[in-house]
């Protein structure tokens, strides 16, 4: 005998209980102990055993205890058995009420072999009293007695589906796509029953298409039935009749499955996915089914279209309705606004659901299985436009299909179909207890320990359901917005439903279309990015249609393409690239924009190819402390000074990219772009010089370095406004250690130096950085580097005016900061003087610009737009400004700054300027800043002069901000703009 307490252990909750009702198992006892423990509910599964053998019983005597015998010797029906009756009251009722059907249990092949659809048809349209091959009632069986029939037989199926359900675990979608047949014959059989009370059937021919979840194969155990019905008139039938008796069918079809007998109920049929929902006639003829999808149907409408499958009545003309919506769901999506109304949809549904509920919503709610549902629906209508493979009804075989195609990744395809897989199961598990239609996870203990049990989990059941149930429902939320909210998928809804992927054939003609210049060559480039059959090529076919579109609204679709292929034959392999370009549409759009638009950018990506995740990233440009610090960690794993440059050039070359991403994308203030670009040079530079210092020191065999360096930033790298094709003006300033020989300092900071610049310069992929000393005292015959006490004697003996002006930006950024401040206090009364410069000096300021103006335009420029020494250009500006400071400085701190804008906002708040001049000057000194930059971006190396090619110009405006087509108007405001600001030039510097 069993006790209480080794019941509990084994899983009981009532030991004593059960003790009693193990006890009235008899000999049968010990052989159904154990199947009854490894039950759902163990408790219940005793109480309905014993709920059964008494309906025996009280049937024949002794059947009770027979059944319990043949149970002992077949563990494979007992297993069975247990299994649903620890799982649902409500089977465990309907065996009660018809305890014979216990023996439908003992079919060994339950396991293995799923019933087919065929068969149950036939079984239901037999209990009913109908003729299996024609579905037409047979005389003799009354019409309640039909209606009972259908709910018993319904039962008696779902009975043995249960049970290889729950003891065989056959598979959600199995169990889904069995219930779809049951409910389907179910249908039929119910139409049977209803030509029997329409005397004028045969007027009409009717069919029943399954939509949702029974249209898709893959029906819960207890749901709504949604169908549509259509009909045409009979050969001889007025239209009239037709329609009077195909709408008595269906009604008497939907009351025949709803309606409320001894038997119990099946489930209710609703047809308000018809066209006018219920207000539309409950049956249409196929033609008007067609005016309305045609003419008035919402999206939404075409979205439930995707599931429509002919399950019952005349099924030649279920096909005929099928064929006919096949080519209007297929091309919905290219409806205005339709991706963005299936996303509202989907948005209305979380809103609209009690607040109560929405945690422990299964279908519904957030992370639920809608969430999973409208995701793949909305990537088979967009993509199944162009790829039949998609156009599958059921959500698993759909989501697969995407897999296969690239239009979804493995990992997260795999973590999708599991997610669903687990919450279908639960769903399936709540609302087999009670064959109740319910959504929501019960709260209560009991109830999601039977759960738990029901779905595998022995060990704290309830903690372990809710532990996956969170699990779950938080990777469905993830990846629904991440495929759901996809933005390729609206560009991808736009293009044509033939051009939706990528086909060859129609390729050259359509590249010409979108304004390539060379469609052959660019159709070259598609055959080696999509030939073969890998999943690589599949992503690529997908991804082509709308790069194509997005490389034609670019200045240069030929170089985006070749540039794209460049990249992806560099890339195509990385688990990565493909992924990110076909998830994160924001980067596949950047990119197209970046490769058809910046030589400059796409010679950095392509040195960079994994550069492209930075379209992700944030493109804010690294403080110098920052981009230093992955310098230093870098060069510290190097052996020799080379490798260790590379390290810090391959940053440097990363961090380009970022500012011309960030400046082509995201538009970058011209201010930004030029301290980002001082910063990291500063950073570069001195990551050089500890570089050259620890090379040099070490060939000499030095234990520490006999001097102090300092590097001094000059020109536009002084006033933190380089360029993208600036070089990095500098003047180096060292002095020697205590304790060290002047000579060795000397020499140890001209070696050091030397190997800075050497370094740098070396061959490498990256753009290169040209440091240049020439604004060094004496220029180019002047020693490379001096001490402070040097510096000065120079300036105090034989420095000009133009060399104090120099002076004005320049910023110690590297070395020994106590260097830097020394050398500062040297500088600041020459460049600021306390008096400002003499009459005669400001007089020598003007003869120089004068001369610069006149000598150094090339030959050949176009001095309106040429964008240094042009008309209302940066020289102008800058002298200007430079020429202010150097009057004013000593008396107004807000001038003392090496940058032009800052110091421009300094003069007009000290009245040395007018508000509206400062304005007027900063907008053009802005705005050509900004062209330079944007011709270096497109052209991939620097340039003074507006472009002259078209192309290049329609390219910069572009990069400026400019709609396509907008070159002359770009080219009008630079103009305007220099022109009001040579104005001023004239009236504040020359007069």
């Amino acid at each position: 005998m069993t006790s209480s307490g080794q019941l509990v252990r084994a899983g009981f909750v009532d030991g004593t209980s059960a003790a009693a009702g193990i006890e009235r198992l008899g000999a049968a006892a010990r052989p159904l102990t154990d199947k009854l423990a490894a039950a759902a509910d163990p408790d219940a599964a005793l109480e309905g055993l014993l709920r059964v053998v008494d309906a025996l019983d009280s049937i024949s005597d002794g059947a009770g205890a027979a059944m319990l015998a043949e149970l002992a010797d077949d563990e494979g029906t007992a297993m069975r058995l247990c299994s649903v009756l620890g799982a649902s009251a409500a089977l465990t009722q309907h065996l009660a009420r018809h305890p014979e059907h216990w023996r439908e249990l003992t079919d060994p092949t339950l396991g293995s072999t799923r019933a087919a659809a065929y068969a149950v048809r036939e079984a239901m349209l037999a209990a009913v009293g109908a003729d299996p091959a024609s579905a037409v009632p047979v005389a003799g069986k009354p019409d309640a007695e039909a209606v009972d029939a259908l709910r018993v037989e319904y039962r008696r199926i779902l009975l043995r589906l249960a049970a290889r359900d729950l003891a065989h675990h056959v598979g959600v979608d199995d169990a889904a796509a069995e219930i779809s047949d049951l409910a389907a014959a179910t249908l039929e059989a119910a139409l049977a029953v209803a030509r029997a009370r329409v005397e004028s059937y045969d007027a009409a021919r009717l069919a029943v298409i399954a939509m949702g979840k029974c249209g898709g194969h893959e029906l819960n155990y207890v749901s709504d039935v949604d169908v549509i019905f259509v009909h045409e008139a009979a050969d001889g039938a007025e239209d009239g009749a037709a329609l009077r008796a195909a709408t008595q069918l269906a009604s008497h079809l939907m009351r025949i499955c709803s309606d409320h007998t001894r038997e119990g109920t099946i489930w209710p049929v609703d047809a308000n996915l018809r066209p006018e929902g219920s207000q539309g006639p409950l049956t249409r003829t196929l033609a008007s089914h067609q005016g309305y999808y045609e003419k008035w149907a919402k999206t939404w409408e075409f979205q439930a279209l995707l599931k429509a499958r002919p399950v019952a009545g005349d099924l030649a003309l279920g096909r005929a309705y099928v064929e006919m919506i096949e080519p209007l769901v297929w091309s919905a999506a290219e409806r205005d606004g339709f991706v963005g109304d299936v996303q509202a949809m989907r948005r209305r549904v979380v809103d609209n659901i009690p607040a109560a509920e929405a945690d422990r919503q299964i279908k519904l709610g957030s992370g639920g299985l809608r969430d999973v549902e409208f995701a793949v629906q909305l990537l088979q209508l967009v993509h199944g436009r162009a790829d039949a493979s998609l156009r599958s009804g059921a959500t698993l075989s759909a989501l697969a299909a995407l897999i296969d195609g690239g239009y979804v990744g493995r990992e997260d395809g795999e973590k999708l179909h599991e997610a669903y897989s687990f919450l279908r199961t639960l769903e399936h598990r709540v609302q087999l207890h009670q064959l109740r239609r319910t959504h929501v996870l019960p709260a209560d203990e009991a109830s999601l320990r039977r759960l738990g049990r029901s779905l595998g989990l022995y060990s704290e059941p309830a903690v372990q359901l809710d532990k996956q149930w969170r699990y779950h429902r938080r990777e469905v939320r993830r990846l629904h917005e991440k495929l759901f909210y996809r933005p390729l998928l609206g560009a991808v809804a736009k293009l044509p439903g033939p051009e939706a992927r990528l086909s060859l054939e129609a390729a050259e003609a359509r590249l010409a279309a979108l304004g390539y210049a060379d469609p052959k060559a660019a159709l070259r480039h598609l055959e080696v990015l999509t030939s073969g059959v890998s999943r690589t090529s599949d992503i690529q076919r997908t991804l082509l249609p709308v790069l194509l579109e997005w490389f034609a609204d670019s200045p240069d679709p030929d170089a985006g393409l070749f540039g794209f292929r460049r990249i992806s034959e560099s890339l195509g392999r990385t688990p990565w690239y493909l992924t990110m370009l076909r998830d994160e549409g924001e980067v596949a759009q950047r990119l197209a924009h970046v490769l058809g638009t910046s030589r400059y950018a796409t010679d950095l990506l392509e040195r960079e190819p994994q550069g492209v995740k930075m379209l992700g990233e944030s493109l804010v440009p690294l403080s110098a402390e920052a981009a230093l610090a992955e310098m230093k960690a870098l060069t510290e794993r190097a052996e020799t000074a080379e490798a260790a440059i590379v390290a810090v050039r391959g940053v440097r070359r990363r961090e380009l990219l970022r500012i011309a991403c960030g400046d082509l994308v995201a538009g970058t203030d011209v201010a930004l772009v030029g301290q980002g670009l001082s910063r990291l040079t500063d950073a570069t530079l001195q990551a050089a010089l500890d570089i050259a210092s620890y090379a040099v020191r070490t060939s000499r065999g030095l234990e520490s370095d006999p001097a102090r360096l300092a590097v001094i930033a000059m020109g536009r790298y002084g006033g933190f406004e380089l360029s993208y094709g600036s070089d990095a003006d500098v003047m180096f300033v060292f002095e020697a250690v205590e304790g060290a020989e002047a000579q060795a300092a000397s020499s140890f900071a001209t070696a050091v130096v030397a190997e800075v610049r050497r370094l740098l310069s070396l061959p490498a992929s990256d753009p290169p950085l040209e440091v240049d000393p020439d604004l060094r005292p004496e220029g180019k015959n002047g020693p490379m580097v001096r001490t402070v006490e040097s510096y000065a004697a120079y300036y105090e003996k034989w420095s000009h005016v133009w060399e104090f002006q120099a002076l004005l930006r320049a910023d110690p950024v590297a070395g020994d900061a106590g260097l830097r401040a020394r050398f500062t206090e040297l500088i600041d009364p020459l460049r600021f003087p306390a008096t400002g410069i003499s009459r005669d000096d400001v007089v020598e300021v003007r003869r120089i610009k004068a001369r610069v103006d006149n000598e150094r335009l090339p030959r050949g420029a176009d001095r309106q737009t040429h964008l240094k020494l042009g008309r209302g250009g940066l020289a102008d500006v800058e002298w200007t400004v430079q020429l202010l400071q150097m009057q004013h400085a000593g008396s107004v701190p807000g001038l003392r700054t090496p940058q032009t804008l800052p110091a421009l906002s300094a003069a007009a708040e000290a009245s040395l300027i007018s508000a509206e001049d400062a304005e007027t000057l900063a907008e053009a000194w802005r705005l050509v800043s900004r062209v330079r930059n944007a011709v270096t971006l497109v052209r991939g190396k620097p340039a003074d002069q507006l472009p002259r090619d078209a192309q290049e110009r329609a390219a910069v405006a572009r990069v400026l901000g400019y709609p396509q087509g907008s070159s002359d108007q770009m080219v009008n405001d630079y103009l305007r703009t220099t022109r009001r600001a040579h104005a001023v030039v004239e009236r504040v510097f020359w007069e």
